[in-house]
């Protein structure tokens, strides 16, 4: 029994004072009072221990701030992105909502509200030794992944993301990725954001082919343009972790969305994945920043290896059967000599500010290169000396 309890029977039962109740167990008349005034309110159960927290604090997370948090925990979550505390906590700081607590109390809302499923175990962080390039397009990497459509039909994703930003640079499906849409979605990048100084892939045969001897076109082309080729060691994928990584993340807002019918429908899901990726979804990785703000914030990385790395076109073509190519320029067209002994041959364009530089595509061997004169239609070879363009009369 309760020394509160005790207090109490002695003086209902026993008719000792208050007074003389306090003095023999040495307590306040005061708390002897408080005492017998709760069992005549509540009975015995008047007398269990009751809270010595504060009724009110001053500091606690406004109800508001609480409610918003759980709503965003949930939205984020059924939309497939990140909704751990950093992210929630970057989402109300964007919608000044103020003020904003600690990641921590964030952790702890949502845990009280049961919205935390318990994971295993992981390894500690402290164990693994990070890679991260220092500047934007310092290394791209690049890999596909598979997904299905509505009807069960196969895909495969094809992806590039900048390594130090983890910006995406390029998302698009395909019944089934190869060398050439590799070269293509490749070229589309750098004709968009510069040419990297390296590139980070595995051993598929779309990226290389070192193991089987020779060079693919896409090995070509990083030759051409002074590109370093990286490739990971066979059986470690760890090495493109970053890439391997964001398949998680893509696989997890697609599985959110509609299944797509066809492969339109599913690319235009992956238009809207890689706006909301790059803009509007802050990486833990990047001290909470989005990835175009952090492919923005340095100066990018350019290619060291080799004198015609400065372009800022690349198009793909064939010489026709005269031996060369047209090219659009300022609204006129042009005419390139190529040479009769190459027609027929698939090429790649260098265009830079003053000159354009035709290489093969199937040996990376240069084959012509032009001086850009826009008062003139036809641009010859100056590898080979003055002659009549093949086309005229």
């Amino acid at each position: 029994m309760s020394k509160a309890k005790v207090i109490v029977l002695f003086v209902i039962e026993q008719g000792l004072t208050k007074a003389e109740t306090a003095r023999k167990y040495d307590v306040s008349w005061r708390w002897v009072h408080t005492l017998v005034q709760r069992y005549e309110q509540h009975g015995l159960h008047g007398l269990e221990p009751r809270s010595t927290a504060p009724r009110s604090n001053s500091r606690a997370t406004p109800q508001p701030v609480k409610t918003r948090i759980l709503e965003l925990r949930t939205e984020l979550q059924a939309a497939g992105l990140d909704n751990g505390p950093v992210t929630i906590a970057w989402h109300l700081e964007h919608e000044n909502l103020t003020p904003v607590p600690a990641v921590s109390t964030i952790r702890r809302i949502i845990t009280n509200a049961g919205l935390v499923t318990p994971a295993p175990r992981k390894r500690p962080k402290s164990s693994l030794r990070r890679f991260q390039a220092e500047q934007p397009n310092e290394t791209w990497q690049s890999d596909f992944t598979h997904w299905p459509l509505a009807d069960g039909n196969n895909t495969e994703i094809l992806n590039w993301l900048d390594d130090h930003s983890r910006y995406l640079l390029s998302c698009t499906a395909h019944t089934r990725v190869t060398g050439k849409l590799v070269v293509d979605s490749f070229t589309h990048c750098i004709n968009t954001y510069a040419p990297p100084a390296s590139t980070l892939t595995d051993n598929g045969s779309v990226y290389t082919s070192r193991f089987t001897g020779g060079r693919n076109e896409f090995e070509y082309l990083l030759h051409a343009l002074g590109i370093q080729q990286k490739n990971g060691h066979p059986g470690h994928p760890q090495t493109q972790g970053k890439i391997e990584r964001f398949h998680q993340t893509q696989k997890r807002w697609l599985t959110q969305q509609p299944p797509a019918p066809d492969l339109a429908a599913l690319q235009a899901q992956l238009d809207q994945f890689a706006f909301v990726y790059n803009t509007q979804r802050p990486h833990r990785a990047l001290e909470r920043c989005t990835p175009h703000q952090a492919y923005n914030a340095r100066p990018k990385a350019k290619p060291g290896g080799t004198s015609i790395s400065g372009h800022y076109r690349l198009r793909f073509d064939k010489v026709d059967i005269h031996g060369g190519v047209s090219l659009r320029r300022a609204g006129r067209m042009h005419h390139l000599g190529i040479g009769a002994a190459n027609r027929g041959k698939p090429v790649l364009l260098l265009i830079d500010e003053t000159t354009i530089t035709v290489i093969d595509r199937t040996t990376g061997e240069i084959l012509s290169a032009h001086t850009i004169t826009p008062v003139k239609s036809y641009w010859r070879n100056n590898q080979k000396k003055p002659g009549r363009w093949p086309g005229s009369f």
